[in-house]
């Protein structure tokens, strides 16, 4: 990994430093107030517990004085000129590069191609037989277009359909057990005819036809109690009349009181049969006929013969199949067919109701089966040959080259295959131009863009025609969109994945289809890669991807023409793909931030996790740092929120600013939990300062040797800039003046040996800290303070900073200074909210009584 790193820091170089203009020194308008301010700060403190450091605690701000103004950047003009040499090459050797990697087609390319007009007559030297490949590849397309699919049962639909039938079958039992037995008299009496028509009669209609058929009879043979509750017209129905006269002829060959019995029979069976009727249920509106009227009117005999049979009718119709798609009317008819013969003629309607309702289509395309005949029938296609002999005219001049004629000339070597010069130049024009994009796009939306991050992005373009090359079936467009974006945000994730997928169809020789499916998904992860924060978002988004990647896939061939059951296992191959680019992704991503210093969110948050080793040790070794920077990174990171700044980087930043205070805790007041302080016992400002000083450099050594990135150690020394420790300048200088009235010799002080060695900071986000850092103690010291004196204290600290031009180059404005401090009084505000006072008598514990 050293040796990589070494690699990419030699590639890499210099870094382009951004130009800055000095904002003036304001020190002669400011300066009375500040002084005032301090001051009284300082006066409030007993030297007990002064403070080690005047940077992070807002009781000691910076004293601006124009002999102690930091030391200005140097020129980097000749950095900038040699950068400026240095530029057109590299980019040249990109767009070399690049164009000479994914121009693949321009290589080998037939000067003579399909669809071109010939510029002379050609004639073939030799007779010969060649065959035309794209013919023969056309009508083996056709043939696998053109194979019938391979079907199967479906087991599942089959244990479906017989578990339907046999609850039906059962439902239908317990209904007939309901309404009776039947018949329910001996037919010798009444026929089955007359007994399922009696049965169904209403209590009026019946109550008349029994008057009927008692009419002829004695009185002391007539029925007793036969006057109907309504009047009704005599029975003239058919049936009637032959109910009537089958009860007549009964009523003839019985006594009396078997005549009343069988009255009694049919009175019960009435009742048990509208019981049933009300009890039934209809289990699926498609059965209209199936537990009805009509069930009930089967004999005993015959449903036990139905409910035998119907369910072997069903398996044999079933092993026969029923293809999707088949008419109800043929289904109707095999149906009838079946069970005419097999069941009584009574029984005939029910089973054909009950099966035509139920049977469901149970043959299934058989993927693997289809895909082995549709290519069987592909290799049975002959290869189309093309004959010809020698000295025969291949083309005439000026006519278009079919693929016949281009068989025939690339066969003869005729096409003129070779580079094409002129294709290849436009090309590296596309390529130029993508690069310009690139460019464009870089300096608009991410304009920090550092050499390294152009080495990246340009070994990952080389990745995608090496890929194809070596004949992957998908573009990686997917790892290329997410990486990128996540690494540079969203932006250009969406150039690079775009641009790359338009080389790839222009330079090389990809399946539409492919490249689409990977192009589409390679912009959804570019767009989405800056946006994710955990891991566990990149797994989901990698099971959308490969969903996404496989589905457009399948819709893009079958909107070509192709059959959809020979591409599941394509598409499902597309969709593994697409899954497999997120993983890649996911995979190398921790690499690639370690070898190019790259941070992303979900780095970020990983790294502002508690339990990370640095904040573990900060947190138990150094305790009162820990909080400071809690509260630091409240303030800081309300501030990066509202003006638009990477709040994850800045949050992240802050929690490491002063790791640098382990190596001596106690030289920090914050940690020393009212021990005595350790500068007391000193008592030398220029040691102090040293100690105050090294808590930077610690922390930088730290956070190299834990393998930070740049960007969260660029906040431990550029949160303090070139600031001077007033604590310790101060009481220096009445060294400094003492030693002098005493003895008048002049003890030298040197400014620099009181302030940090910076830089100042680089960036919004580090001087978002700086200010945050500064702030955070005074902030804490208030108690009754108003919004208004908290506001103007925070003023005067910023406006310190501001003054001190510790400012100047992290593209902080003065207006959103003005902003900050709002925000900062906010966040003090929440924090320093009013609680009610408990009263004595309620955290008192009471006595028993």
């Amino acid at each position: 990994m050293k040796v990589l790193q070494s690699l990419v820091h030699r590639l890499e170089q210099a870094h382009l430093l951004d130009n800055f203009r000095p904002l003036g020194n304001y020190s002669n308008v400011f300066h009375q107030a500040v002084r005032s301010h301090q001051d009284a700060l300082n006066t409030s403190e007993s030297r007990r517990s002064q403070p080690s450091i005047v940077d992070a605690e807002a009781n000691h701000q910076v004293i601006p004085a124009t002999h102690c103004s930091p030391p200005i950047k140097q020129n980097t003009k000749r950095s900038l000129l040699k950068q400026a040499g240095r530029s057109p090459l590299v980019l040249g050797i990109a767009i070399i590069s690049l164009t000479s990697a994914f121009g693949y087609r321009f290589y080998n390319a037939p000067k003579l191609d399909i669809g071109k007009a010939a510029p002379q007559t050609l004639y073939a030297p030799v007779s010969a037989n060649v065959v035309d490949n794209s013919a023969t590849d056309l009508n083996r397309s056709a043939a696998r277009k053109d194979t019938l699919s391979v079907l199967m049962l479906d087991q599942a639909v089959n244990q479906t359909v017989m578990k339907s039938l046999q609850q039906q079958l059962q439902q239908g039992n317990d209904l007939r057990q309901t309404a009776g037995a039947f018949p329910y008299i001996r037919t010798s009496a009444l026929t089955l005819f007359t007994q399922a028509y009696l049965r169904k009669l209403p209590e009026s209609q019946w109550q008349a036809l029994l008057i009927e058929a008692d009419r002829g009879f004695s009185q002391n043979r007539s029925v007793p109690n036969l006057k109907p509750a309504i009047p009704v017209a005599p029975p003239t129905d058919a049936a009637d009349q032959k109910a009537i006269a089958e009860l007549r002829n009964y009523r003839r060959s019985v006594d009396m009181s078997s005549y009343l019995k069988l009255i009694q029979s049919v009175n019960e069976s009435q009742l048990k049969y509208v019981a049933a009727l009300a009890s039934s249920t209809e289990p699926s509106p498609d059965l209209p006929n199936a537990l009805n009227g009509i069930l009930l009117d089967l004999s005993d005999a015959d449903w036990q013969i139905l409910r035998s049979q119907t369910p072997k009718i069903a398996e044999r119709i079933l092993a026969q199949g029923i293809s999707p798609g088949l008419p109800s009317t043929v289904l109707t008819a095999a149906v009838k067919l079946q069970v005419k013969g097999a069941l009584p003629s009574a029984a005939e309607p029910i089973a054909s109701d009950l099966l035509i309702a139920l049977l469901q289509p149970n043959l299934v395309q058989d993927e693997n089966q289809t895909r082995v005949r549709a290519e069987q029938a592909a290799q049975g296609i002959q290869p189309v040959m093309v004959s010809i002999n020698r000295g025969e005219k291949i083309v005439r001049a000026g006519d278009i080259i079919s693929s016949k004629e281009f068989a025939l000339l690339d066969h003869f070597g005729l096409s003129r295959r070779g580079i094409d010069w002129f294709g290849l130049v436009g090309f590296g024009a596309l390529v130029s131009g993508s690069v310009v994009v690139v460019w464009f796009v870089k300096r608009r939306f991410h304009p920090s863009l550092r050499r390294r991050d152009g080495v990246l992005l340009w070994l990952l373009s080389l990745s995608t025609p090496l890929l194809v090359a070596l004949q992957v079936p998908s573009v990686n467009l997917p790892t290329i969109g997410l990486l990128v974006g996540g690494f540079y945000g969203a932006p250009l994730g969406l150039t690079v994945a775009g641009l790359l997928a338009l080389l790839v169809s222009v330079g090389m020789e990809v399946t539409w289809s492919t490249l689409i499916a990977s192009a589409t998904t390679g912009l959804l992860c570019g767009w989405l890669g800056g946006r994710l924060r955990s891991r566990e978002e990149l797994a989901l988004l990698g099971v959308g991807v490969g969903a996404l990647q496989g589905l457009i896939y399948l819709v893009l061939n079958v909107a070509s023409g192709i059959a959809w059951y020979t591409l599941l296992s394509a598409s499902g191959i597309q969709a593994l793909l697409g899954l497999a680019w997120v993983i890649v992704a996911l995979g190398i991503s921790p690499y690639l931030e370690q070898l190019f210093d790259l941070v992303t969110t979900i780095r970020l948050v990983e790294l502002a996790n508690p339990n990370r080793p640095l904040l573990k040790r900060l947190a138990s070794e150094a305790p009162g740092t820990f909080q400071h920077t809690l509260f630091v990174a409240t303030l800081a990171e309300a501030a990066a929120r509202a003006l638009g700044s990477n709040v994850e980087l800045v949050r992240t930043g802050t929690l490491y600013h002063d790791i640098g205070k382990m190596h001596d805790p106690q030289g920090f007041i914050e940690n020393q939990m009212g021990a005595p302080n350790k500068h007391d016992l000193i008592d030398n400002p220029w040691i102090s300062a040293e100690i105050i000083k090294k808590h930077v450099t610690e922390g930088i050594v730290m956070a190299r040797k834990a393998r930070l990135p740049k960007a969260i150690q660029a906040f431990i020394p550029e949160h303090q800039g070139t600031m001077l420790i007033a604590y310790f300048h101060h009481q220096a200088q009445q060294q400094v003046e003492q030693q002098l009235n005493s003895d008048g010799s002049i003890l030298s002080l040197n400014d620099a040996d009181f302030r940090y060695d910076g830089p100042i900071p680089q960036s919004r986000e580090t001087g978002i800290v700086m200010l945050a850092d500064s702030c955070e103690a005074a902030l804490r010291s208030l108690k009754d303070a108003t919004p208004e004196e908290a506001l103007a204290m925070i003023n005067k600290i910023l406006r310190a900073r501001w003054q001190d031009q510790q400012l100047v180059e992290s593209g902080l404005t003065r207006n959103e200074m003005t902003e900050i401090a709002t925000i900062f009084v906010q966040v003090w505000q929440q924090s320093n909210h009013q609680r009610i006072a408990y009263p004595k008598l309620a955290i008192v514990p009471q006595a028993s009584p």
